[in-house]
């Protein structure tokens, strides 16, 4: 996949230097050609100095056939900016912004980009946001049977109660904005909700099959 990181502080770099490792087609941006330094010497990505929300310095790393984008600088307005322009402008599926005001996420979510308070920022929740099934489960159990993960949910299943989606995988949990709850049957899916899921490891591909078939059926 081709995926875009904008800026290259710790982050930043941390992100492309993971995805670049595990094989995704990487393109990071940053306004001071110095930030590239933090890259690791195997980086085997693309580099270009500018700004992640001009939408030339854009199309330059290839955001018109973009799989995903992220945006994380040290900058809100900079993040939402360059999020909202790859997602509106440039249609990339998967847009993701660092934020440091988490009581802006809602609006964000809203805008359908994915938020993640600089407090509880990491590289591993970059990739969850980014791509749902290739991330690792949040917890394992000691025995490693048990697996705690979150999915997104497909686009088609936004406005309709899970509960009536036939799965045989319940949630625990759903993260909605900042705000996480106990999962309740009765809850109408929204756009950028995340599920959380308490499941045997040998069952998480068989979970990603069922999201992905229900999101096709009701398509």
């Amino acid at each position: 996949m081709h995926v875009i990181v904008v800026g290259c502080g710790r982050v930043g770099s941390e992100l492309a230097a993971r995805l670049d490792q595990e094989g995704h087609t990487t393109f990071i941006i940053d306004k001071n050609i110095a930030s590239f330094r933090r890259l690791p010497p195997n980086f085997t990505g693309s580099s270009l100095e500018g700004l992640g929300f001009d939408r030339d310095c854009l199309k330059a790393a290839g955001v018109e056939h973009a799989d995903a984008l992220a945006a994380v600088t040290s900058g809100d307005n900079s993040n939402i900016l360059t999020a909202r322009i790859a997602k509106e402008t440039f249609e990339v599926p998967k847009v993701v912004a660092r934020i440091y005001d988490p009581k802006r996420a809602e609006i964000y979510r809203r805008l359908g980009i994915s938020t993640v308070a600089t407090v509880t920022w990491t590289t591993e929740q970059a990739m969850r946001r980014l791509f749902d099934t290739e991330a690792k489960p949040d917890w394992i159990d000691s025995n490693g049977q048990f697996a705690l993960l979150e999915r997104g949910v497909p686009e088609a299943l936004i406005g309709h109660r899970y509960s009536a989606l036939q799965s045989n995988f319940e949630p625990v949990l759903l993260t909605r904005g900042t705000t996480t709850r106990r999962y309740s049957a009765e809850i109408v899916i929204q756009d950028g909700d995340i599920l959380h899921f308490l499941i045997e490891r040998d069952n998480i591909a068989a979970l990603d099959a069922t999201i992905s078939r229900m999101g096709d059926h009701h398509k």
